[in-house]
């Protein structure tokens, strides 16, 4: 079983973006690990947050779990509001995003229905360059 490691960068452009690295195995025995880095960065002010999926060699359920968990935290309540009242209505996320999936964990994602509303990068410039605007 192969443990999950985090490395956090940031690019300090503006806006600031913080960037998890993620290398591993993400299921249910990382997934709190992943949660718990993320909470830490929310509470200590963190608005904007990149996963940099390059490094991940699995992602079963728990670990959609925790991506989706990590959309919930970053995205206002005022945003899930307008989710909800405009159900149906695309929305991605302007606070959250992804980035290089290899192509299994891409499908994973795509088929879960993750792509209607985090956007996802093949390139770590554009993906930091997109939350400026």
């Amino acid at each position: 079983m192969s443990e999950l490691k985090i490395d956090v960068s940031r690019n300090d452009a503006n806006p600031a973006v913080t960037i998890l690295h993620l290398k591993g195995h993400l299921h249910g025995d990382t997934e709190g690990q992943l949660m718990e880095r993320v909470r830490q960065l929310h509470e200590t002010g963190t608005k904007y947050l990149l996963l940099d999926l390059s490094g991940i060699d699995v992602l079963t359920s728990a670990g959609l779990r925790a991506i989706h968990g990590v959309f919930n935290l970053y995205t206002p309540a005022s945003d899930m509001n307008s989710i909800r009242q405009h159900e149906g209505e695309p929305y991605k996320s302007p606070y959250f995003k992804l980035v290089c999936p290899n192509p299994n964990v891409y499908y994973i994602l795509n088929i879960a229905g993750f792509l209607q509303n985090i956007l996802i990068y093949n390139n770590m410039d554009e993906a930091v360059n997109s939350f400026a605007g």
